[in-house]
């Protein structure tokens, strides 16, 4: 078996106590005793509990954007891209739920240095589907409409499921993944029925 350092066992302890506490309730002293040490013992792994914070949503960020790459490595057509890409969000959101419900909840408590660099890091991430959504317009694959905005309707739906998911729940995580693909696709897709010579039109509109 894996040896656990202590810095790992506070850095769990911690996210146990956020998701469940909230970062503001949960203490110092409560992290230490969950970790099985005292609290001057655990200043010699964090300095502060925001820096403990900061690590927590570092690691989750850096490990999003590495699953992301995993997840598109060697795909080229763009519609598999993104289906690639809506999985692999749901997937690591679903899977690792407390780390990304905090990120998602906990980015107040920062300091204003590392608030700057976790968006930084957030925006990579973003700017990654925009691409996909970019490249799938002018290809002709996704309708028109905002990089931008739509890469931000997506990412808000797809991180979600960390809020309300529960693994012993009626659907598996790549059940529910495949739900979110199948949906965001969709609604980026240009509708067939538009552009189909012989779609059905209203009556209206044929008479005009």
């Amino acid at each position: 078996m894996p040896v656990v350092s202590m810095k790992d066992t506070i850095r769990q302890a911690a996210i146990d106590l956020f998701y469940r506490k909230g970062y503001f309730a949960a203490s110092i002293s409560e992290i230490a005793a969950a970790s099985g040490i005292r609290k001057a013992s655990l200043y010699h792994h964090y300095e502060s509990k925001e820096a403990l914070l900061f690590a927590i949503l570092k690691e989750t960020m850096d490990d999003l954007m590495a699953h992301l790459e995993s997840c598109l490595e060697g795909i080229g057509d763009i519609e598999a891209r993104m289906r690639a890409a809506v999985r692999g969000h749901v997937q690591f959101h679903l899977r690792r739920q407390k780390e990304n419900f905090i990120a998602n909840s906990e980015l107040r408590g920062l300091n204003a240095a590392h608030y700057r660099e976790i968006v930084r890091r957030r925006d990579a991430y973003e700017r990654v589907f925009q691409e996909i959504i970019g490249a799938g317009r002018r290809q002709g694959v996704f309708a028109p409409g905002d990089d931008k905005i739509l890469s931000y309707a997506i990412l808000t739906l797809c991180t979600a499921g960390a809020s309300w998911f529960k693994p012993d729940g009626r659907l598996t995580v790549d059940e529910i993944a495949e739900i979110y693909e199948n949906f965001i696709i969709s609604g980026l897709k240009r509708a067939e029925r538009e552009t189909e010579p012989g779609a059905d039109v209203p009556a209206s509109a044929a008479r005009a």
